[in-house]
This record gives structure tokens, C-alpha cells and sequence, in this order.
């Protein structure tokens, strides 16, 4: 017998009869016992269709029980959703569709056929094809689950899919009621506390989403809620949580491998550098040919300094994928880290060279980009600012359209030069062909107030307030403010920035710009307390380890304790030319005079235009007697100053050193006298 023959006119007299009894008749009475026994033999036909090929027989039977299931028990909406399935699954969505369309013609409260239609049509919504989203198969599915809704207020299950498919239909407002819906007849859904916290990351309340998961997970921690929660602080940039979060995914599920990388890669983002690379051994252990493991693995070391193990696990990389780019450039991060920048620089420019085509890809092309920044920033470190200019504009050239990324570039290089009128020249060149470009606006606004024009940088950049990406905005008026010395306003744009602030990293950035701002007032214990805050949030942030240690340096009180703090921020960070300077100036006030000056040597090799720096060499010449030595450096001090920008210009400083320089001639000509008279 051809079963296939038999097919269809068997399923369209099984929905008619079904749908038959679904008319405006008085509801039925619930038979328990004939919906389980109907329900436990259509899985039972369903198999054995599935085991022999879809046959015909096997199909219209599983077909008949599933509807004499929901006839029995016209409640168990399961039951509609796992006979559309059945549907899906062989192939007959057109006739399951067609007959479920002329049901509703008869009866349009039949729920359970809304119910099929709201399945099939979700389940249409991917266009594997097109790989997009079928937005008419979205909206047929929605109009169904609506319409459930409407007669079955109460059914949870079509809320929260309501909720996933105004989620796709990025809906948002929607999603979210529908979500809370289900909530509030069913408050300890996990399904709909983890939909409802989804959607507010979406919207960027990743507080309020974390909020939710928490709560899920501590009621059923598992490996959806867990992961999804890891994610959710991820998107916070709180990655010691989402790093303690995935430890407990691991533990749940020890074998899985990706776990593990996600829980090693958190463990990099927050610092936990030695734990990071215990992580990833373990995964390069279960998986030796994990080429990005072994790469990660090698920038931790990096990070550690222990450049001998970063170049063997870039190494094994390599010797995995010897064409890929990022283990390429991994190698060229690696030779600056060694303080070899002329060889990093040489060895980006071969990479450059070997990789150049006539005609890129879009894959390509931003390839290339990011190698010739990288490039131009490598020619900017190593004060070469004709060769990094020049590398920027190959990015503008290769791709003019979306420039202005390279354009803001050309106008840090020639701010860091200290050329300020070919910077402003750049800026309003940029400005003029990037009109709503945020990051042109607010990099030329800082140059405006770094060479006098405060009010007006402080001007366009309140205007880029708009309620979306104010935090950044505020930020940026913070540090114009400070170049301007309005410490006042200041401190209120710091103040609202931390109002939209909600991951940790961030709010311990707000406490050092506070404490920087109230160190520049003078309120030094206040200043203190500031960065005590990011050091009980952060003891290993090295920047405020500096910051602390100096000012207690240079004020000269608890100096011991002020050289730990410096020593453990050079630990994290030993060529930094600021920390060096700080490192010297402590061990000056301590009087070891020779370990100053060779840490103020160091600080001028990375930091040769820092004023601060000479002047603190100067004194420690000076306290050792060199007084020709002590006058180089100050009078050097003063020239660097004099080269600075108009904000940065500080009368006070500069008054103190020519005054050292003034005292210091007066005793070198009392010292030598009068010059004898020439013969």
C-alpha cells in the first residue's frame, strides 16, 4: 500500500474531526486518563514513524492520539505545541497550516489550533538561506500568541513566548511586558527571569539584569543561568564577577572545554593574571592543538613580563596556524613589551609588506587598518612623528569614507609633538568634514582646552548631552575642566558621571579623577581617602599605587610607605617614565641619593619631556654638589615647560625652578669668582 497517497487526505480528516468538536459548544469535560493514555501512544507512533522513515500509517495514527489528547484534555497546551512539531518535523506544514486556518474559519476561539499556527510560524523564523530573520513569519507567529493571550490570560507559556518573539522582533517594551506578565503568575519562572534580564541588557540595565539572574541562580544555579549571569557581568565590564560566576559553571560541568576559556579569558580582563594562566594550561592540557588558548596564553605572560614562556606559547601558536595574522602581531606586541620597539616597529612593516594587495576585502581592509595604527602609534611611542603621521593618512586614504578615525589619530601625533597650530588645523579639518563625528568633537574639544580655550571646548561638548552616551560626555568635560583649573565644575561633571556608572572597573576611574582634582586643591587627606577607595576595590591598581605614593612623597610624609606603594606599582608596570620619577623623588627624600639618580635616569629615558623629571635630577645633583649638572636640568626643565601647552603651563612650577636655576648661578659665581683677565 502507498502510505505516502494516504497522507494527506488522513491528516486533513484528523484536524477537521478535531477541530470539529472545537465549535461554540459547551467546553468539555477533562478526561485525565483517556489524554495520557492517547498521549503516551502517539509518542509511541511517532517513534516508530521516526525509526522507519516517516511512514505514512505510523504518522496519521501518532496524529489521530495526539488529537484525542487535546480533545480529552483541551488544557494541556503542550500538547498542541509537540503535534506542530510533528508537523515541522515531517515535512507537512502547508496541510497542518491550511487546516488549521479553515478551524479557526469555524471556530475562531479554537486556542489549540492558534496554538499549532504560533508554533509552526515560530519556528519559521530563521531563513537559513538568507541567514535573517523572517520578520512576516515573526508577525504571523505574534498575531497567534496575542490572540492566546487574550482568551488565556493566565497561560504562562504564551507569555513568555510572546516575550521571545517581541525579543526577535526587537520590541523591547513589549518583550519586557510580556516577560513580567509571566512573572506575575508565575514569580519563580527561570525562563522568564532570565527573557526579562536579557531584555534589560539589551537596553543596557545590565544592573537590573544581574539583579535577576542572581536571584535565579541562587534558587537553581545551572549552566543556562550561570553562563547567561557571566554574560550579563561581561557586558557590565565587571569580570572578576563574571570570572567567579563561570567558576561555578565549571564546577557543575567539568569537561566542558569552552567553559574553561571563557572562565580563563575573565580571569585576564580582571588581573588575575597567575589564576589565568592555571586556567589556560589546564585547557591547552585537554586540547594541545587549541590555537587560541596557546595565544592567550602567551599574552598573559606577556602581561607578566616572562617573556620566555610568551614566546613559547606564541611559538606553539605558530607552529598550529603559521598564517594567522593575530599570532603575527602577537609577536610584534611581544618585542615592545621587551622595550625592543625599533624591532617591533620593522617587523609590523615586513608584515605590512607581505600582506599588501591591490584590491582587499572588507575583512582585509580592516585587517590592514589595524596594523597600520599600530604601526603609526609604534612611530608616535618612539617620537617619530613625520612616520606616524604619514601612516595615519594610508589609513584615510584606504578607506576615505570612514577616516576619521585616522584623522583623530594625526591630531594626537601632532599634539603629542607639541605642534599645537598643526593640530587645531588638523582638528577643524576633521570637524568640518565629520560634523556629528563624537570622537572628532570631543578630541578637538580637549586641544581646545589644552591651549587656552577652555569655555569653548566645555561649550561643544555640553552639547553632545542627549541622554544616550552622557557618562563619556561627562567624563570628557571632567578633564576639560581640570586643564582649565575650574576645579569646581569639575568635580560636578565627575559627580554626574558616576550617577550613569555601574561596573566596578568604571567607578574606581571616577575615584581617581576625584582624587586627582582634590590633590590639585590641596585637600590632601580628602585625596587620600579617594584613592584608598580604588585601592580597597583594586590593590593592584598600579595608577593609584603612583599617585598615592608620590603625593606623600613629595609632601614628604610616610615615605616608607609611600616607596612600598611606588615599588609595587613598578612591579606591575617597570618602564613607566611616571612611576620611575616617583620611584626616584621617594628615594631622594630618603637620601639615597645614588639609587635616585639612577631611577630618575630611567624616567628620562621613557619620559625625556617631562619637566617634572629634570627638576627632580637637578635637586638630586644639587644635594650632591654637582651644581653645573643641577643648572642643566633645571634650565632643561624650563625649556620642556615653555614647550607645553598653555594648560599644562604651570607659573608656580616654573617660578620655583627658575629660581633654583637664579640661586644656583649666584653660587657657582661665588664659588669659581671673578674670570681672570685674558693675557
Amino acid at each position: 500500500m502507498n502510505y505516502q497517497r494516504l497522507w494527506k487526505p488522513c491528516l486533513a480528516a484528523a484536524l477537521m474531526a478535531s477541530y470539529a468538536m472545537a465549535q461554540s459548544k459547551p467546553a468539555p469535560k477533562v478526561d485525565k486518563a483517556s489524554a495520557y493514555y492517547n498521549y503516551a501512544m502517539a509518542h509511541l507512533y511517532s517513534e516508530l514513524a521516526q525509526a522507519y522513515g516517516n511512514k505514512g500509517d505510523y504518522l496519521t495514527t501518532a496524529i489521530e492520539h495526539y488529537r484525542a489528547a487535546i480533545k480529552a484534555d483541551p488544557g494541556a497546551t503542550f500538547l498542541a505545541e509537540e503535534l506542530s512539531d510533528l508537523y515541522i518535523q515531517t515535512g507537512q506544514i502547508r496541510s497542518a497550516v491550511s487546516e488549521a486556518e479553515d478551524a479557526l474559519k469555524v471556530n475562531p476561539d479554537d486556542l489549540n489550533a492558534r496554538r499549532v499556527l504560533g508554533r509552526i510560524y515560530s519556528r519559521m523564523i530563521g531563513d537559513r538561506e538568507n541567514n535573517r530573520i523572517n520578520e512576516t513569519m515573526v508577525k504571523k507567529a505574534i498575531e497567534q500568541y496575542e490572540k492566546i493571550a487574550e482568551k488565556a490570560p493566565k497561560d504562562v507559556d504564551t507569555w513568555l513566548m510572546l516575550g521571545r518573539l517581541h525579543k526577535v522582533a526587537q520590541s523591547s517594551p513589549e518583550s519586557e511586558k510580556a516577560y513580567k506578565k509571566a512573572l506575575e503568575l508565575d514569580p519563580e519562572n527561570e525562563d522568564a527571569s532570565v527573557g526579562l534580564a536579557m531584555v534589560y541588557a539589551d537596553l543596557g540595565d545590565n544592573k537590573t539584569a544581574a539583579a535577576l539572574l542572581e536571584k535565579a541562580t541562587r534558587k537553581n544555579p545551572n549552566l543556562r543561568t550561570l553562563t547567561t549571569l557571566a554574560s550579563s557581568y561581561e557586558q557590565m565590564r565587571d569580570y572578576k564577577l563574571a570570572a567567579e560566576t563561570l567558576r561555578r559553571a565549571v564546577d557543575l560541568a567539568p569537561g566542558n572545554t569552552d567553559l574553561k576559556r571563557a572562565y580563563a579569558q575573565n580571569l585576564l580582563f580582571s588581573d588575575q593574571l597567575d589564576e589565568s594562566v592555571k586556567a589556560y594550561l589546564e585547557v591547552v592540557d585537554e586540547e594541545p592543538k587549541d590555537t587560541q588558548s596557546w595565544l592567550r596564553l602567551s599574552q598573559v605572560y606577556r602581561q607578566q613580563r616572562k617573556f620566555g614562556p610568551a614566546r613559547e606559547a606564541g611559538d606553539k601558536a605558530r607552529a598550529l596556524e603559521p598564517t594567522n595574522l593575530e599570532i603575527k602581531f602577537n609577536d610584534v606586541s611581544l618585542l615592545e613589551a621587551e622595550g625592543k620597539r625599533g624591532d617591533a616597529i620593522n617587523t609590523l612593516k615586513e608584515l605590512l609588506t607581505a600582506t599588501a594587495k591591490r584590491n582587499y576585502t572588507a575583512a582585509d581592509k580592516t585587517n590592514r587598518l589595524v596594523l597600520l595604527e599600530r604601526l603609526g602609534l609604534l612611530y608616535r611611542q618612539n617620537e617619530q612623528p613625520t612616520e606616524a603621521v604619514a601612516i595615519f593618512r594610508q589609513m584615510m586614504e584606504l578607506e576615505p569614507e570612514n577616516s576619521s578615525r585616522a584623522w583623530a589619530q594625526v591630531i594626537e601625533t601632532y599634539r603629542g609633538a607639541r605642534d599645537f597650530k598643526a593640530a587645531l588645523t588638523e582638528a577643524d579639518g576633521a570637524r568640518q568634514k565629520f560634523p556629528q563625528d563624537r570622537m572628532i568633537k570631543l578630541i578637538r574639544a580637549n586641544l581646545l582646552a589644552e591651549v587656552g580655550r577652555g569655555d569653548e571646548a566645555a561649550k561643544d561638548v555640553r552639547s553632545l548631552l542627549d541622554g544616550k552616551g552622557d557618562r563619556e560626555v561627562y567624563l570628557s568635560l571632567a578633564q576639560i575642566y581640570e586643564k582649565s583649573k575650574n576645579y569646581a565644575e569639575m568635580g560636578k561633571a565627575i559627580d554626574e558621571a558616576e550617577k550613569l556608572t555601574d561596573s566596578a572597573e568604571d567607578r574606581e576611574n571616577l575615584f581617581f579623577m576625584r582624587g586627582a582634582m582634590l590633590e590639585k586643591l590641596k585637600k590632601f587627606d580628602a585625596a587620600e581617602a579617594e584613592f584608598r577607595k580604588v585601592l580597597a576595590a583594586n590593590p593592584e591598581n598600579s595608577s593609584a599605587l603612583n599617585y598615592l605614593g608620590y603625593m606623600l612623597a613629595d609632601r614628604n610624609v610616610r615615605v616608607p610607605e609611600a616607596l612600598e606603594m611606588i615599588q609595587k606599582a613598578l612591579a606591575r608596570d617597570p618602564d613607566n617614565g611616571a612611576y620611575l620619577d616617583s620611584l626616584g623623588w621617594a628615594l631622594f627624600r630618603l637620601d639615597r641619593l645614588k639609587e635616585a639618580e639612577t631611577a630618575l635616569n630611567r624616567a628620562i629615558d621613557k619620559a625625556p619631556h617631562d619637566p617634572t623629571v629634570h627638576e627632580h635630577l637637578g635637586d638630586v645633583y644639587a644635594k650632591q654638589g654637582r651644581v653645573k649638572e643641577a643648572i642643566g636640568q633645571w634650565e632643561r626643565s624650563l625649556g620642556e615647560w615653555k614647550a607645553t601647552g598653555p594648560s599644562e603651563q604651570d607659573p608656580t612650577e616654573i617660578g620655583r625652578v627658575q629660581k633654583k636655576v637664579d640661586s644656583a648661578k649666584v653660587r657657582q659665581a661665588k664659588e669659581t669668582g671673578p674670570a681672570a683677565p685674558k693675557p
